[in-house]
């Protein structure tokens, strides 16, 4: 489904300081660090901004930490520049739904493809079939992985609430959710949990930051809160409400909010 600092070092750093932090390499935006010093995975905090494209030729061009970014048709060298500009970037991927123009779409078996889910070319996936699922996202993990990415955000990983032609239940949902994070920090990568707000209260800890669409719309970006308590960032898009429907709400909440078409190109307009 398709629905970008530069670090001033003090002057009164040592000369042996100075060297050691090189060493241990720079941090962007919203970075943490773990016990002793050692770069862990990245943690983006409340109110970073982004831009979320997932159509058209990529502009670098967009001034704030934070892209999210087609995981297939996005490059190395994509990537790679965006990180020359300071900027964290995500990797999005559909770990919902089967799509017939990925280039991996043989991998899924046709016994894990359930009901069209009202995107062209798409059909729900079996996603208690963990013993196949698993190693295609791994793949998929596995080329955000080496594209670069900071961090991936799986797609439709709210099913049980849809028909998709299989019986699922909220623990097929949970199991499904916290498999695609532990592949992704298994691999050094952030996770982000993309909408699902009914299972907030039991996926927060496993996700690194949120994903949300039109929680404004449905008046429901309050349900969001326990991320921003976490220290955790939500990453926000509404499409049809004007900013100045949203943005003061979302100001209060800490959420990074923007407003998109939903062709998601280059067009923003941020709170």
């Amino acid at each position: 489904m398709k629905h970008g600092k530069t670090i001033n070092w003090a002057r009164t750093v040592s000369l042996t300081a100075l060297l050691a932090v090189v060493l241990a390499g720079c941090s962007g935006p919203g970075d943490s660090e773990g016990d002793g010093g050692e770069k862990s995975r990245w943690q983006p905090r409340p109110g970073l901004a982004w831009q979320w494209q997932l159509d058209g030729k990529l502009d670098v061009s967009v001034d704030v930490p934070v892209y999210d970014i087609d995981g297939f048709e996005s490059s190395a060298r994509d990537v790679a520049a965006l990180h020359s500009r300071g900027r964290k970037v995500i990797c999005y991927l559909n770990a919902g739904a089967w799509e017939d123009f990925r280039p991996d779409q043989d991998a899924f078996p046709t016994s894990v493809r359930g009901k069209a889910n009202g995107w062209e070319g798409e059909r729900w996936l079996d996603i208690r079939r963990l013993d196949v699922l698993r190693p295609i996202m791994e793949k998929r993990m596995d080329m955000c992985r080496e594209k670069g990415f900071d961090a991936v955000e799986p797609d439709l990983v709210e099913a049980y609430a849809d028909d998709t032609g299989f019986p699922l239940t909220p623990g097929d949902q949970l199991a499904y959710n916290r498999m695609l994070a532990d592949i992704a920090h298994a691999r050094g990568l952030a996770a982000g949990l993309k909408n699902d707000l009914q299972q907030i209260p039991q996926l927060v800890d496993d996700f690194d930051f949120a994903v949300n669409e039109e929680c404004a719309q449905y008046e429901e970006c309050a349900r969001l809160t326990p991320f921003i308590q976490a220290g955790k960032a939500v990453f926000h898009a509404e499409y049809r409400e004007p900013t100045e429907k949203f943005c003061a709400e979302s100001r209060s909440l800490e959420l990074s909010s923007i407003r998109k078409r939903l062709d998601l190109g280059t067009w923003r307009q941020p709170c």
